[in-house]
Formats: C-alpha cells, structure tokens, sequence
C-alpha cells in the first residue's frame, strides 16, 4: 500500500446501504423510532461497514455515508446561512434514466462554518471505530464549496436571493474559501487526516451542453473555471502539512444513472491547477473522454486516482483491460502517482446503485488484487 493516502486501492466514500438501515431510517421518517433509536442503528451498520472494509484488503476506511440522505446536501444545510428546501418545480437536475427526490440548498444569509456541525460528531465515531490498529486511515467526505457557488449562479432554479446578501460576488467567493478553511482546521482538530472534497461542479463546466447554456446566460465557463481553482486554492491555503486533502470529480451518481457527459479537456488546465493531494477521477465509459487531459497535471507531490472501475452496474472489469489502462496513463503521470478506484460511491444518495452488496465487494476486491498486481510498494 501507498504510505500515504490516496491508497493504490482506494474509495470514493459512500457504499449500499444494509436493508435494515433502510428500514430503521423508514421509520425515523415516520415517527416510529427516535434519533437516538436510529443513531444507534447507524453506529451498528457502520461498525459492520468498517469491518467489511478491512476484510476486503481496504486501508481507507469511510462510514459509507450511511448518516446521509445525499452526498451533499446533508453537509451544505449544515453551514450558516444555508437550508434545504423543496423547490417548487421539483429538483433542478434531471439525470439519465431516473427522477432524483425533489430537495436542495438555497442562501438564507451571509455564509459560515458551523462549529457545532454535525459531520464533526460523526467523523470521531468513525475515527474511533476505524483506526484500533495501526494501517488504517479514517477518511471524511464532504462536498467542495464550488457546490455552493454552482447551486446559486449556475444552475439556480430562480429562487436563489444570492445578488440581495451578496451584492459583491467576490465576497461570496471569499466567504465560501473561509467556510471550508474553517472546516478543514475543524476536521484536523478531531483528527482528520485524510478529507475528500466531492465535486460535481467541474463535470458541469467541461460538459458541452451545459457550457453552451451559460453562454446564453452570458456566464462564461472558462472564466468561471479559473474563479472555481481560486476558491479551492484560497481554501486550501492553510490546509496543515500532514492532512491529505483530494477530490472526486462525479458526473452525476444517482441511482445507476448520470448528469453530465465530457472529458476533461476545458476545465483541466483549472482543476489541475488547485493544490489538491490527489485528483479522484471517473474513467470508467466513454462520457469521461481519455487521458490526454492529465498532460496538464503538474504537481509530483500530487496522486492521479483513476477511476476505471464503475460502481454503477454489477459486471466485473476484465483485468487486463484495466491493467493496459493504467498504463495508458502513464504517458502523462508516472505510475508512482497513480492510484486505483471505483469511478464513484455506490450510494451517493441512500437509495444507491443498481448492484446489490455482495457485487459491490467484488468490486472492491477486484480494485485491490489489480492494484496488489501494478503496485508492489
């Protein structure tokens, strides 16, 4: 295994669900059980999920984000100045192949950290269940502040009240670097070292369609790339020398079903720029385009996670296939920066991908023996 993270054999972060937490969190919606009732139902699954993780050869260890309904908006409506709601035309995304639940984020004020946030409480359980013994990393997953900004100027659905409490964008740009400043010391203070930032937003700015529709808003994509690296960047300014911060850069995950289409080509040049530690990247269909784009990645101390190994559908890869990619790959980054992944979660909403768990931990097995193939350190 990579001494530090990302892991050869590493995960995006969230896994399918047991039927029994499913129901438990059934009844909490229905008044049958309390928070308490269900905690403790959520402590069991995960305490399950961490052993399942060290039985199947894993060093990164995540909750599966079992606490979670979504991968992002349970961790944004937790921030100051920010609630979830219902829009009134229902969600404002439309993936391929299945209707996401109508819920979302909106500014209600100036934006913060909160202290007290929930996701804190929730790391130390997993920290505490996972590290018992040395090799173990406890990793935390939250969605990047581009999130935030995509939500109220790309793809609002007109309810956004962003231009009344942010008349100065750059303000918002700031205040949204601040935030995640604030989180990443809040998550190194309870022992994070190993925090994912996950990021649709750059999926949205390489897609074709989706450049063409903020041009006609008069937004250009290029630019609005470029602002996206310097919120990240200004976040990561403090970040300590010894937390690992990556992201994963999705295309939509719901259900089996997908967002937006596009290689990495018109956004690669700012998103290579940002000082993450490792770039989590989906490769596993033709939507991702190929590898040309990584000539842009730079930074030696930085890991290349390839996502060749989808987490949507049940088949297995063939492992020569996935071998002769990795080495594809290494035409731009040296094998020493690469790493091997699932392309996504298997939930990032609860209701999660069409396989059932024991395909998802042949998957992860897969990923592992290959990674144990290619990488000998």
């Amino acid at each position: 295994m990579a001494i530090r993270p990302p892991f050869r054999a590493d995960v995006v972060g969230s896994y399918l669900r047991p039927d029994y937490l499913h129901q438990a969190r059934r009844d909490y919606k229905a008044g049958q059980i309390s928070r308490a009732e269900l905690t403790a139902i959520e402590d069991q699954a995960i305490r399950e999920l961490v052993s399942q993780q060290k039985a199947a050869g894993l060093h990164v260890i995540t909750d599966g984000e079992f606490r979670r309904g979504f991968w992002h908006i349970d961790f944004l409506e937790n921030l100051v100045g920010i609630e979830g709601y219902v829009p009134e035309q229902g969600y404002n995304q439309t993936f391929h192949g299945k209707a996401a639940p109508s819920y979302n984020v909106r500014l209600t004020g100036k934006v913060g950290f909160n202290p007290e946030h929930p996701f804190l409480t929730h790391f130390k359980f997993l920290k505490e269940v996972a590290e018992t013994e040395d090799g173990y990393v406890a990793k935390a997953t939250i969605p990047s502040p581009t999130m935030i900004l995509r939500q109220e100027i790309l793809a609002n659905d007109g309810s956004s009240k962003m231009a009344e409490i942010y008349p100065d964008r750059h303000d918002f740009y700031q205040d949204l670097a601040t935030i995640y400043r604030d989180a990443i010391q809040a998550f190194y203070a309870i022992g994070c070292r190993y925090l994912q930032f996950d990021d649709t937003n750059w999926a949205f700015l390489a897609d074709a369609g989706k450049r063409e529709s903020l041009q006609q808003k008069g937004i250009d994509a290029d630019a609005m790339a470029d602002i996206c690296a310097e919120i990240i960047n200004n976040a990561l300014a403090e970040k300590p020398a010894d937390m690992v911060i990556t992201t994963h850069i999705c295309r939509g995950n719901h259900a089996s079903s997908w967002l937006f289409s596009g290689g990495y080509e018109p956004i690669s040049k700012a998103l290579f720029a940002t000082q993450y530690d490792g770039f989590f990247l989906e490769y596993d269909n033709d939507r991702a385009g190929d590898f040309a784009p990584l000539r842009h990645w730079s930074n030696p101390n930085s890991r290349v996670v390839l996502g060749l190994i989808t987490s949507k559908f049940p088949e297995l890869e063939d492992k020569v296939q996935v071998k002769a990619r990795i080495q594809e790959a290494t035409h731009y980054v040296p094998l020493d920066n690469l790493c091997l992944s699932p392309q996504c979660g298997f939930a990032s909403t609860e209701e999660g991908n069409k396989l059932t768990i024991d395909d998802q931990w042949a998957k992860i097995r897969l990923i592992h023996e290959i990674a144990a193939d290619v990488w000998n350190d």
